[in-house]
């Protein structure tokens, strides 16, 4: 696609197109795997000293009601019987949460809850369970609803299947983080019903966001990408990668964030895109990669800024972050309602390869981004496999990179959103290869 003239561009274009190829920084992330630092740590004063400026952002934005969680599964109801489906199947996780914010670990018992056609809902639960889940379900905020309870010496199957039998639910889904051994079990019991899977019905309910659900993602990558900006101000030669990890959590949970989340990568480490445990210090001249976010009300943030620390970028790694900057502007610029989401990754694929840095995945090797929600991964991706058609309301990352092995590695990542007309970002992209300010 032919670069839009800034003269021309909508106001949220002219704003990246501001940033410009030359002005490195921004954003990129692949996958990721959470620190243990994401647990409550110690009170520090330094780090109170260090990131002070820094406060509890909680009450800038309202979190989701009962009241929205409750038209949520009115509309589950309505899109199950569209689909010709009785009922829905699913354990604790994203679309729990997304329907019912309740929160329950997974273990050998089965606790479930099933969605109905008719919108209504009911819970499966280990009898000796009953009372902490009432805790939960019981409250104000609550969804409510009946417990169909089972006994240590039996199995969970058959009192699920005879309550699914009693609500006229016979063709019913499996939401995909439903383990398959307990789904194994069910159909052996569950005569005349049948099961099948929930992916479809995950996608059409929880990847379009809402008003409400836009603005709490927006805030969450604003105050993310605040994180970052402030913590890097207060890096010094000598810091490793995890010493630097631990002012991201504490800048998050300083922010209201519960569970942050960081790789904080130098130099060669940040060749791998999960990152090499490399305890080298932190020096003048070394590129620093921080791929970051954290839970804000129960929606995710991810962002990721590359620069150099305390001198002017050069040679091959300007070269790099510029690419992966043009990358990721130019998969921005194709991104409107009824483009796949696979043409999304080639457009930004190709203009790594047409840089030098291909072909296809030799230095930018995994995809270029995840929807965003609830969960920090969800549906739909942007990879060359997805048939999923853009539409207004999803939200996923944009994070090309480009690695080189024992040197270093680049990626931006911003957060963006599918409008009516094209696409809108989450925070700022005005960020340069030598600060992420």
């Amino acid at each position: 696609m032919t670069r839009q003239d800034p003269a021309h561009a909508s106001p949220t274009r002219r704003r990246i197109l501001a940033c410009g190829a030359g002005a490195l920084a921004a954003a990129c992330s692949a996958p990721k795997v959470a620190r243990a630092a994401s647990e409550p740590a110690p009170h520090d004063a330094g780090l109170d000293e260090l990131l002070g400026s820094l406060t509890d952002q909680r009450d800038s934005v309202a979190p989701i009601q009962e009241s929205e969680r409750r038209e949520r599964r009115a509309r589950g109801g309505r899109l199950l019987a569209s689909m010709g489906l009785d009922a829905i199947l699913m354990e604790g996780g994203g679309t729990l949460t997304y329907l019912a914010d309740v929160g329950w670990g997974k273990s050998e018992r089965l606790f479930a809850f099933a969605l109905c056609a008719d919108g209504s809902h009911f819970w499966l639960c280990p009898e000796f369970e009953a009372g902490r889940a009432r805790l939960q379900i019981d409250t104000p905020q609550g969804p409510g609803g009946e417990i169909v309870t089972w006994q240590e010496h039996e199995h969970p199957y058959a009192p699920l299947a005879s309550a699914l039998r009693a609500r006229r639910a016979f063709r019913v889904a499996i939401e995909p983080g439903l383990r398959h051994g307990f789904v194994q079990k069910l159909s052996e019991v569950f005569d005349g019903g049948t099961l099948v899977s929930g992916q479809r019905f995950v996608v059409e309910l929880r990847s379009r966001k809402d008003a409400h659900e836009l603005e709490i993602l927006r805030r969450a990558n604003e105050l993310t990408q605040l994180a970052i900006r402030t913590v890097a101000r207060t890096l010094e030669p000598g810091l490793s990668g995890a010493e630097i990890g631990v002012r991201m959590d504490a800048a998050h949970r300083r922010l209201g964030f519960t569970s942050p989340w960081n790789l904080s990568l130098i130099g060669a480490a940040a060749a791998l895109p999960h990152g090499d445990p490399d305890p080298r210090p932190l020096e003048r001249g070394d590129v620093i990669l921080i791929d970051t976010g954290g839970s804000f009300h129960g929606y995710q943030s991810d962002n990721t800024r590359t620069w150099v620390f305390d001198a002017a970028p050069a040679g091959t790694v300007l070269s790099a972050w510029n690419a992966v900057r043009d990358a990721q502007q130019r998969a921005f610029e194709q991104m409107r309602p009824g483009v796949l989401c696979s043409a999304i990754d080639a457009r930004a694929r190709a203009r790594i390869d047409e840089l030098g840095y291909g072909p296809g995945y030799r230095t930018f090797t995994h995809r270029l981004g995840h929807g965003i929600g609830v969960e920090g991964h969800e549906d739909p991706y942007f990879d060359g496999g997805s048939a999923v058609l853009l539409a207004p309301g999803m939200t996923l990352s944009n994070e090309p990179g480009i690695y080189l092995p024992g040197e270093f590695g680049v990626r931006l990542e911003d957060v963006v959103a599918i409008t009516d007309a094209g696409a809108d970002h989450f925070g700022s992209w005005q960020a340069a290869a030598s600060s992420p300010d």
